[in-house]
């Protein structure tokens, strides 16, 4: 992987042309489609993108429109990753036949139930296979495109249409899967995260993904008002709120060794500048019943599990200076 650190200027992303455009029907506030847009302003020379059914897809290739002006494929929910090792062998057959010189970057797109649930098996079957192509999750935490259902993304606490916060049940009773750590232990050689608000740091870490050999695996959490239950004007706010809490850390992992990205290292650097989780999920309707007295004990279970992930974080970072 190149050492080359990518400075994009904003004048530079300014001029360079959208290739995911707009008119689409994403709903107003929509961060998922601000990421797309990013992280296609990251790319470096010819692109092809396969995305997995979900919300990105449908409002962006409702026929016979389209925002992408670059080839691009819609796929099963599940099969984004096969989609892209299927694209990264048919390119690899022509360079052998001497009918492709150029190199052709492959990125797949897919939200949290086409990462976490229904797409895992292709996902870690691509990957441990070798193909090369950046896979992006924008990570809006819920089946959003079919009705706000739960998922293995979906935080604990929130209020979905299949995790129905009552008298008896206060959300969602399961803690979000650890999908960037379980990518980091298949052995590839770039994994991170990355929040829009910091949109130098997501496009840095597209391109180094994309100067990859292989695969890489890059998170990017995607606020979603209408399942977030929040205000269309907060949702980059809360982008940039998760991040100062740590529930959303920002850091990457090169060939399985971890480091902070500067958010957060300023972070770990200044610990008092880290927010209670309260900040970041106040104003949030699916935890609106966790600031109810029954709800403390979550909030407060909410605030451990971050502590405790931001230090395991923190220890992984350390360790991995020290070998």
């Amino acid at each position: 992987m190149t050492t080359q650190e990518w400075k994009f200027t904003a004048k530079e992303i300014a001029e360079k042309p959208d290739q995911f455009l707009s008119g689409h029907r994403a709903c107003a506030g929509c961060v998922p489609a601000t990421v797309l847009k990013l992280v296609m302003k990251a790319t470096r020379g010819p692109t092809i993108v396969t995305e997995a059914t979900g919300c990105m897809e449908v409002v962006s290739s409702i026929y016979p429109y389209t925002s992408w002006s670059v080839p691009w494929i819609h796929t099963a929910f599940e099969t984004a990753a096969a989609n892209a090792a299927g694209i990264d062998a048919a390119l690899k057959a022509l360079k052998r036949k001497g009918q492709l010189k150029e190199h052709v970057d492959i990125i797949a797109f897919a939200g949290d139930g086409g990462t976490y649930d229904i797409g895992f098996q292709a996902l870690s079957g691509a990957v441990e296979r070798g193909h090369d192509f950046l896979f992006v999750l924008y990570d809006n935490e819920g089946y959003m495109n079919t009705g706000i259902q739960r998922s293995g993304g979906t935080p604990i606490g929130a209020a979905t249409t299949t995790s129905p916060a009552g008298k008896v049940v206060p959300g969602k009773l399961q803690h979000k899967k650890p999908i960037t750590d379980i990518m980091v232990a298949h052995g590839i050689e770039y994994v991170a995260t990355a929040s829009p608000y910091y949109w130098k740091d997501l496009l840095t870490k597209v391109r180094k993904g994309l100067e990859v050999e292989g695969p890489a695996f890059l998170h990017v959490l995607a606020p979603c008002p209408r399942g977030w239950r929040s205000e269309p004007a907060d949702s980059i706010y809360y982008s940039k709120l998760a991040v100062e809490t740590c529930v959303f850390p920002l850091w990457e992992a090169i060939n399985g060794q971890y480091q902070l990205s500067t958010p957060s290292k300023l972070i770990a650097l200044a610990p008092q500048k880290k927010k209670p989780v309260t900040e970041y999920l106040n104003g949030q309707g699916r935890y609106r019943h966790l600031f109810k007295p029954q709800g403390k004990a979550i909030l407060d279970e909410i605030q451990r599990w971050t502590d405790d992930r931001w230090a395991k974080l923190l220890k992984k970072c350390v360790e991995e200076q020290k070998t």
